[in-house]
């Protein structure tokens, strides 16, 4: 087998990183960092809190952004002098860790490669995530649980704020559904492609025989809607409840009707918020998450009549695509990408970046095959 001159490799990945900052458009995102900063200082920045919040939110991705794409570049450069040090002293050890820091540059700069390719219409946007318990009664309630924890675990590794919404907790254990949002910037074009069903294998804890169950749990992932989106809700198309918040087993845990309810009558969905003290909050915040499914809805409608106009058929999202086995192995395989995990345990844990990555890729290989078989027929 031929041995691949470390030069070659680092000439190769200085390509790939300029290719990048071509399509991230690094001068860009600097003069757009120099306005937000402008904007960040403004003394009366603050006297609208949701503007500043969205102001600093971005100023920090994009400062993150290209930090990010300077420390490879610095990495780069230093590269060749680890192996030229390692080569004239032939010290073995420090050979090592020069190829170390190569495969570990070649994985980071794969890393920041699938960024560029979220290029989608919302893709940008937050992310509005619903995890829905499916069959499998207390273990599928349970699994949804593990789930929200997974997520939330995988925002924390990457420092993105996440805010629950609301959360509707199962009788024995678990929750039966739950909606929370991850707030930052591509958020909904890094986790699109975790919409569908998970499935997990396992012996079920709350089993008596320990027999082995499977569950199944729903990942709903929508882009947070904007001012901009045309996204129209008349007041009598819509039924408001409140109601008392409560926590788990029925607990109550607010002694005023603060929750919200909200049921859009045309389509049937129905949304609700309890995170909130105020009633209005909640009532802000469920009109928002309605917004977003029906623009979630608007979008899929949409594709459906582009498909059938093309004489495509289409799969719905709502269908499995990754299983989690903790017994009688312990695996973790998704079924699109056939990426898999031989560590459940970490990837519960929010280790989720090796499927997500493969699912962006996967996802654009799908968009880049419709777009071919559009130009041919055209």
């Amino acid at each position: 087998m031929a041995v691949i001159d470390p030069a070659e490799q680092i000439n190769e990945l200085t390509g790939t990183l300029r290719g990048i900052q071509d399509v991230l458009d690094i001068d860009g995102l600097r003069k757009q960092i120099a306005e937000l900063e402008e904007q960040a200082a403004a003394p009366d920045l603050w006297n609208d809190p949701e503007k500043a919040q969205r102001v600093t939110s971005r100023l920090s991705h994009l400062q993150g952004e290209v930090n990010r794409i300077e420390e490879l570049a610095r990495r780069l450069e230093d590269l060749p002098v680890l192996f030229e040090l390692a080569a004239e002293e032939g010290d073995q050890e420090a050979l090592a860790e020069a190829e170390r820091e190569l495969a570990k540059l070649k994985s980071d700069i794969g890393a920041l490669e699938v960024r560029t390719l979220l290029s989608g219409e919302y893709d940008e946007r937050e992310a509005l995530i619903t995890i829905n318990a499916q069959a499998g009664g207390v273990d599928a309630a349970d699994w949804a649980q593990m789930l929200l924890r997974m997520y939330l675990r995988w925002a924390e590794r990457k420092g993105y704020p996440t805010e629950i919404y609301d959360t509707s907790y199962a009788e024995e254990a678990g929750i039966k559904s739950v909606t929370f949002t991850v707030k930052a910037p591509y958020a909904y074009g890094t986790l699109k492609g975790e919409h569908g069903t998970h499935r997990l294998v396992r012996i079920s804890p709350f089993d008596n025989q320990a027999r082995r169950q499977t569950s199944f749990a729903g990942v709903d992932v929508m882009p947070v809607v904007e001012q901009t989106d045309d996204i129209e809700i008349n007041e009598d198309e819509i039924r408001i409840d409140v109601y008392r918040s409560s926590g788990p087993g029925g607990q109550g845990v607010n002694t005023t009707d603060s929750a919200v309810r909200i049921t859009h009558l045309p389509t049937g969905i129905v949304v609700s918020c309890q995170n909130e003290r105020s009633q209005l909050q909640n009532r802000a915040t469920a009109m928002a998450v309605l917004k977003a499914k029906l623009l979630e809805r608007k979008r899929q409608e949409e594709a459906q009549a582009m498909a059938e106009l093309r004489g495509e058929t289409t799969t719905s999202w709502g269908t499995q695509i990754r299983n989690y086995v903790l017994h009688p192995y312990q695996i973790v395989k998704d079924l699109r990408t056939g990426v898999e995990s031989g560590n459940p345990t970490a990837v519960l844990d929010g280790d989720l970046d090796q499927f997500i990555e493969a699912e962006i890729r996967w996802l654009r290989r799908q968009e880049a095959s419709k777009e071919e078989k559009q130009e041919n027929k055209g």
